[in-house]
């Protein structure tokens, strides 16, 4: 029975943060430059004005070209948005809508239960866009790699000169984080791309690690809760672990 606790002890342990095992980041070129991110570890939370910042840096710089097909603007609030802050971002956006009652669909401005409406109406036209490559969607992107927050800001600092050995091929860009070392997105960051309004720092790292965090909690809003409910189950089983152990050593305490 207790070597039965311990095991899922540990279980709950790994699964809940507190144990991270290192992935490799792609072809044995990369460079994967790591952080420290207030979200890490068992007791790790967002920060909001980060993410706000983040979101800023989305709207502004990565939009253009990168969905967020899985994110409503009602999501926001775990920004640290009100309620009439959502409703006026909402309403920066148009979206479609319909039929009406002549059967033609129609464009409204967009409501916080909405989802954020791409930059392109489908993958022809994003593709057509970008000399022929899909631009990925950003929704779950930061759990969709091996050390995704430590990636992505990677990725965004590691665009460099292409060493004169690489032939660098038409449409394509060196970065130093990403496989292979060839990517067809731009450099989308070259410091000072946006103005916080706080008086952040703008430079092209403080807004890598913006943008970020405000990724990651896109990849996984519910973080927060799933942490505060593991540690809750490792340190309800330690107790139990413990009072079985004494209840152990009582009961069989004549035999010995």
């Amino acid at each position: 029975m207790i070597k039965a606790l311990i095991t899922a002890t540990i279980a709950l342990t790994a699964a809940f943060g507190v144990s991270n095992m290192a992935v490799a980041a792609g072809g044995d070129t990369t460079e994967l430059q790591t952080r420290e991110w207030s979200f890490s570890g068992p007791f790790g939370t967002f920060d909001k004005a980060s993410m706000q910042r983040g979101f800023q840096v989305y709207r502004e710089v990565c939009a253009g070209c990168h969905s967020m097909d899985l994110i409503a603007f009602r999501n926001l609030a775990d920004l640290g948005y009100n309620e009439a802050e959502i409703k006026a971002i909402a309403a920066e956006y148009e979206v479609q809508d319909g039929p009406d009652d002549e059967g033609e669909m129609f464009m409204r401005p967009a409501r916080p239960a909405d989802r954020i409406p791409g930059p392109y109406r489908n993958d022809n036209e994003a593709r057509a866009s970008n000399n022929g490559a899909m631009p990925v969607d950003l929704s779950l992107i930061a759990k969709a790699r091996a050390h995704g927050p430590d990636y992505l800001y990677s990725l965004l600092l590691g665009y460099k000169e292409a060493p004169a050995s690489v032939e660098m091929p038409e449409g394509m860009y060196y970065n130093a984080a990403y496989s292979g070392n060839l990517i067809a997105m731009p450099q989308p960051l070259y410091g000072d791309d946006v103005e916080f309004a706080d008086g952040a720092d703008a430079s092209v790292q403080g807004a890598a690690a913006d943008v970020t965090q405000f990724l990651m909690w896109a990849a996984e809003p519910k973080m927060e809760i799933r942490k505060r409910i593991g540690v809750a189950s490792v340190f309800f089983l330690s107790i139990f672990l413990i009072l079985s152990y004494l209840a152990k050593r009582r009961v069989w305490a004549d035999v010995h």
